[in-house]
């Protein structure tokens, strides 16, 4: 019996005694078939969710409108390969994607918009753009025809800078960075050598972890290293010591998470872990047992190095989701293989909580497993109700239904111990809030609770990311300075909020904005930070 085979038996075999469901969290299935697997998902402002597949897999299970279908020269497809997902009513409308969106990636701009870019095929060079509306009905996706990626990618990380613009990084033979929108004075991509240099005989630097520092350069991370990277002049500020245990990125995918920023904002911590042994892409070895190890580092510290620790589950595709409290939520992914159609066995069902104050050896608790199998392309986002809403998993080339893991069309919400109904009495609610601020505007929010405050309530920025292969493209927390609450006569606490200094430190956009009381988050209310 191979080990993995092993750690699922004992999993059932726990979970058949009953000791599972003492864990923390609670699981919900939400749609009980959205029609396409979801490779690629975002939450927009509207509380919608937009779920995207790729194009070139045959037909899905959710026909798009009448008399609309795909140009394809090789066959007709009236299905839809992107959704639409309310979450007030859990219903979902087919959307229309017309090029291949296979491994692509994605960042919302400041207005709202999410731009998506690059894919397989006649998508490789492609840029779309979904612009979500309150009337969800009429919003779709549109293919730009004025402009197009200067070179194809495949594999890519978006990321949003301070000024607005997103930087489009790597993908599968390309080695280079570009912006969109273009840079005037830049004259198609630009070479960054540190991604060919990472490169081994398996890749393992393809969708690289990008995190934007709060000074304004970009921590980029591919395989085993990481360097500083300055942008405007195209140069490696830094070399960061390698982290140990093999390869973290594509197809050997760990997952990453910068936490949440604080304080002054001067310092910003990266989180890494998991990840595949090296060699288990090409050789195909879907037993290979997941890497355990985590590397954390003060990536703002001059004299930066690597914290190793271990999770209590080797893991492979798992995604890391930044709770609003400035918790890390691990889920999804496979205990043996690697990435890769068919190439991973033994699912990870327990999520992890990751708490970043606590000492090395007690910072991960488990929590109540799942029991739907999430392998390769699932994906994890935060909900504005503190929920995490879970999608996706197809680890095959096609759909395919009557396989051991079958390609999943399911949607699931996964609530973290903070929803549960003992902390009802102790959640706050907010009741106002602007809809725009300013960078470094003083600003008031208003809130409720049934039993009386005690201490300082947390008021704290959500990014709404890009989630797709393991990794959030965009994803941050910042935890606003706030001073103590004051009740008023209607008995609403009132919180002098100041909002982040600049762009470097929360790029502007839309933003979840969470109260937090004793660690139990209200349901957040979007504003739009602005310069």
């Amino acid at each position: 019996m191979t080990p993995t085979k092993l750690l699922l038996l004992v999993f059932f075999f726990n979970a058949a005694r009953g000791g599972a469901g003492d864990l923390p969290g609670e699981w919900e299935l939400l749609v009980p078939d959205a029609g396409i697997a979801s490779m690629h998902t975002a939450v927009t402002r509207f509380n919608t969710v937009v779920l995207l597949d790729r194009t070139h897999i045959g037909p899905s299970r959710k026909l798009l409108p009448t008399n609309r279908c795909l140009a394809n020269p090789t066959r007709k497809d009236c299905t839809a390969h992107s959704v639409l997902l309310n979450l007030q009513t859990n219903d979902i409308r087919p959307l229309t994607i017309l090029t291949d969106t296979w491994c692509s990636s994605g960042q919302f701009l400041p207005d709202g918009s999410l731009i998506q870019t690059g894919g397989d095929l006649d998508g490789l060079k492609k840029i779309r753009k979904f612009t979500p509306c309150e009337t969800t009905a009429l919003c779709d996706w549109e293919e730009l025809q004025d402009t197009e990626l200067y070179q194809g990618r495949w594999y890519a990380t978006n990321q949003i800078l301070p000024d607005g613009a997103v930087i489009i990084i790597g993908g599968r033979s390309a080695n280079s960075v570009e912006y969109y929108p273009p840079k005037k004075e830049i004259n198609g991509a630009v070479n960054f050598a540190f991604l060919s240099e990472v490169k081994d005989g398996q890749m393992d630097n393809l969708y690289p972890y990008v995190h934007l520092l709060p000074s304004g350069e970009l921590f980029i991370f591919a395989n085993n290293k990481a360097v500083l990277y300055d942008y405007n002049t195209n140069s490696v500020t830094r070399n960061y010591p390698i982290l140990e245990g093999g390869p973290r990125n594509y197809p050997s995918a760990g997952s990453s998470v910068m936490l949440a920023l604080t304080g002054d904002y001067s310092s910003a911590t990266v989180v890494i872990c998991g990840g595949a042994e090296y060699g288990a892409y090409l050789q195909r070895m879907t037993d290979s047992p997941a890497r355990g190890s985590c590397g954390r580092i003060e990536a703002t510290r001059p004299d930066a190095v690597w914290e190793m620790e271990n999770m209590p589950f080797g893991r492979i595709m798992g995604d890391m989701v930044i709770l609003p409290t400035g918790d890390v939520l691990v889920v999804n992914g496979a205990q043996g293989g690697t990435q890769g159609f068919e190439m991973a066995s033994a699912p990870c069902l327990f999520p992890l909580l990751y708490r970043p104050d606590q000492p090395v050896g007690l910072r991960f608790m488990t929590l109540n497993p799942g029991s739907i199998p999430r392998m390769y392309h699932s994906t994890a986002n935060l909900l504005p109700d503190g929920r995490v809403l879970i999608a996706g998993s197809n680890p095959h080339y096609f759909y395919k239904f009557n396989a051991e893991f079958p390609t999943e069309l399911r949607i699931e919400a996964f609530s973290p111990e903070y929803l549960s109904a003992d902390k009802g009495n102790i959640r706050p609610v907010l009741v106002e809030l602007p809809e725009r601020v300013g960078y470094g505007e003083v600003f008031e929010a208003a809130m409720t609770v049934e039993l009386p405050v005690v201490g300082v309530v947390e008021v704290n920025f959500a990014s709404a990311p890009f989630a797709t292969h393991s990794f959030s493209q965009g994803q941050r927390l910042v935890k606003l300075f706030v001073e103590t609450p004051a009740v008023d006569s209607d008995r609403r606490y009132r919180i002098k909020c100041t909002a982040p200094p600049n762009g470097r430190v929360a790029p502007p956009g839309y933003y979840m904005v969470f109260a937090v009381n004793l660690g139990v988050p209200s349901v957040a209310r979007w504003v739009q930070l602005v310069g």
